[in-house]
């Protein structure tokens, strides 16, 4: 099989966000987190160029000192109106984060000249306003399209998962009707014996106890028992476990910073959330080997390792064998997830990671496992390789950093 790389899904929001800013008639640059301007609209040049002939948005971005970039980035926004060459403008800066990355907002509007043209014209204050509430909303719709996908894809698995979660409370309610006929059978020796006892010849009793013993047979339910009980713990803790796993997998946690976790925990949580799905024409094998903890969002990293299995899963038509492995090498992590399954077409490959193309039936899946997957491991500095050729399988392996980079 030979390797392919896969193009990366279009960055459908920076074209948003990027027809907000040329569409308004201020100027308005969009900013990294070391002061390097990703996009200035057309108003920004030139507002720049009457300015100062010649000079571009730059000219504009060294308007702000060192000190109201830190008050921006403390506050998050930052507004002042600065006299240029004769012009008052009003200028604001948001700031903020669009995954891991910080990223800023800076406006420009000539205050006075709208004021003196028209009595009636909108405050000057408006278009910067509406600017930062439409930054916010684009930023925030990541997050909303990653958990929207997380539960489509517990939606999808519902049927497996309440069957793994009735068959242990089927088995438990079996043991508890079994349990309270060994009770009642227990109590009723029990008061065989107090009888016994309050005789006046307990001794000569024993045979009816004896009897009694032996009808109920209580040897048979004193070694029955503990296994029973046994049985309906272990059944109660798997549904506590499967409880557990999807109520990790379910929250949102990009709110929360990056933390070390246990990446071969958080694939046996997710094995165990999708096993419904594969246990009857998978056999799965697992090569684990030494991993250090990964900082990373762990249940987005889980979510990421269950589309991978779903979707090895469903490539298998009849029965397969899926391969899971893990390592580490050169400060970074890796998880791989081959399967025997019909692989896939050539001219499909490089666009696997676009939003919502699939090439399952419809109904079978959203066309957004893999565009998610593949937001989630960029935003962790991470990276995943495919290799696939039809008839012959495909190999996913996820690839994230140890320690992510930090930004100044």
């Amino acid at each position: 099989m030979s390797e392919h790389e896969s193009n990366p899904p279009s960055a459908s929001r920076d074209d948003d966000m990027r027809w907000v800013v040329d569409t308004v008639g201020s100027a308005a640059m969009l900013v990294d987190g070391h002061g390097r301007i990703l996009h200035a609209n057309p108003s920004s040049h030139a507002l720049a160029a009457r300015l100062h002939p010649g000079a571009g948005p730059e000219f504009l971005l060294g308007l702000i000192s060192p000190n109201d970039w830190a008050e921006a980035a403390a506050k998050g926004r930052w507004a002042r109106e600065l006299d240029v060459q004769g012009a008052a403008l009003g200028m604001r800066l948001y700031t903020g984060k669009q995954g891991e990355a910080s990223r800023s907002l800076l406006t420009i509007g000539e205050v006075g000249a709208a004021a003196s043209a028209d009595p009636n014209a909108i405050d000057a204050h408006a278009p910067h306003d509406q600017f930062a509430r439409t930054f916010r909303r684009l930023g925030g719709s990541q997050e909303q399209l990653l958990q929207s996908e997380k539960m489509a894809s517990i939606g999808q698995l519902a049927a497996g998962v309440a069957h793994e979660i009735n068959n242990p409370i089927g088995y438990v309610h079996s043991n508890l009707g079994t349990l309270q006929e060994y009770v009642s059978a227990l109590l009723a020796l029990i008061e065989c014996y107090d009888a016994a006892l309050q005789s006046e010849d307990p001794i000569a009793c024993r045979h009816e106890v004896q009897a009694k013993r032996d009808r109920l047979d209580i040897d048979f339910i004193a070694g029955d028992l503990p296994k029973l009980l046994e049985e309906s713990r272990e059944g109660i803790e798997r549904v506590t476990k499967i409880v557990q796993d999807l109520k990790d997998f379910s929250r949102s946690s990009s709110s929360e910073p990056m933390r070390p976790a246990d990446l071969h925990k958080g694939l046996e949580s997710t094995i165990n959330i999708v096993w419904n799905e594969l246990k009857y024409k998978v056999q799965l094998e697992k090569h684990y080997g030494e991993m250090p903890l990964v900082e990373c969002h762990a249940s987005e990293i889980n979510q990421v390792l269950m589309t991978l299995l779903i979707n090895a899963g469903q490539a298998i038509e009849n029965r397969g064998t899926i391969v899971i492995a893990t390592g580490a090498e050169n400060g970074e992590a890796w998880i791989s997830v081959a399967d025997t399954g019909c692989g896939i077409a050539p001219d499909a490959l490089p666009r696997i990671f676009e939003p919502f193309f699939t090439t399952k039936p419809i109904g079978r899946g959203t066309g957004l496992g893999l565009a998610v997957a593949y937001n989630i491991v960029a935003k962790h500095h991470g990276r995943i390789e495919v290799r696939s050729a039809p008839g012959s399988g495909s190999v996913f392996r996820l690839v994230l950093p140890v320690a992510q980079p930090r930004v100044e």
